[in-house]
């Protein structure tokens, strides 16, 4: 006796919405149809953009690069912090021939040598890339993918450094009042654009088993800051952070003062470490990690 046939079940009865865009839009003209109420609710961008939606637009946000970043297979990221202003050493003597124009001030010129002096963090954060990029391949570590802020300087530095060994990385990008667009060495499929801030900054540490940061401004403080705050208070396992630029670091925050006064704890001081090159840096979260294997994703 043969067996019958196996039934043939289609995964769903419904459209998909994809289909259901094709249809609706093609609809008959007529004043009903031609008017924005008639619109499918997740086309209709002025309905999306009103603030009482505000919480869907933080979902979406939240949702879009988490599912393409899932579907890429990446898990673990080493994240890279840091300035927007430093020059790369290519561009640092435009830099300074920038500042000799007539009408600069010696103030600008003294800020713009200091800019120029902190243009070889450009070159760590890019050695340090490199490292992360070819780790798995070249002592058998387990696979990090770097990710960056996606915009110039530091963070260019970090996607150049692992576009130079071949690898992907990621770029989660912020809308600004300026023009802000992603520099070239990001995985175009890994670049992210964003309108919140705090979407973005969760994304930056949802998969990250390491984390660089490179002297910077308000920007990358805030970043530094929550990160800390966010192992101080358990809120997320420690991880190594690594503070590149004992001169610089020391110059603008006094962390010893912070414990001397009561305000944070001795032992919060060990939170992060101050390292000065891609080796030390590497080799720091080498040890961390020193069973070969990171934390389960």
């Amino acid at each position: 006796m043969m067996n019958p046939p196996p039934l043939k079940v289609p995964d769903s009865l419904f459209p998909s919405a994809a289909e259901d865009v094709q249809r609706a839009n093609h609809p008959t003209a007529v004043p009903q149809t031609e008017h924005p109420a008639y619109r499918l609710a997740f086309q209709d961008d002025d309905f999306l953009l009103r603030p009482e939606l505000r919480p869907v637009r933080f979902q979406l946000e939240l949702l879009k690069a988490e599912l393409a970043l899932a579907e890429a297979g990446i898990t673990s990221t080493f994240v890279f912090y840091g300035s927007a202003r430093i020059p790369s050493p290519e561009k640092a003597e435009g830099v300074l021939a920038a500042a000799q124009r007539p009408g600069t001030t010696p103030a600008q010129k003294a800020v713009a040598e200091r800019l120029v002096a902190k243009s070889h963090y450009y070159e760590v954060a890019r050695d340090l890339a490199r490292l992360v990029a070819c780790a798995e391949a070249n002592d058998g570590q387990p696979c990090l993918t770097v990710c960056s802020g996606g915009g110039p300087s530091i963070m260019e530095a970090a996607n150049r450094g692992a576009w130079e060994k071949g690898e992907p990385s990621v770029g989660l990008n912020i809308v600004l009042p300026h023009e802000q667009v992603p520099n070239p060495y990001v995985t175009p499929g890994l670049s992210f654009q964003f309108h919140y801030f705090a979407l973005r900054k969760m994304h930056f540490l949802l998969r990250a088993k390491a984390v660089a940061v490179f002297p910077g401004g308000f920007g990358t403080l805030d970043e530094f800051f929550e990160l800390l705050t966010l192992v101080q208070t358990g809120k997320v396992a420690p991880l190594p952070i690594l503070l590149y630029g004992r001169e610089f670091w020391s110059r603008v925050i006094n962390f010893e003062a912070l414990a001397d006064e009561g305000v944070i704890a001795h032992r919060d001081l060990e939170l992060f470490r101050i390292v000065e090159t891609a080796e030390e840096g590497w080799a720091t979260v080498k040890a961390w990690y020193a069973d070969g294997a990171l934390p389960p994703a």
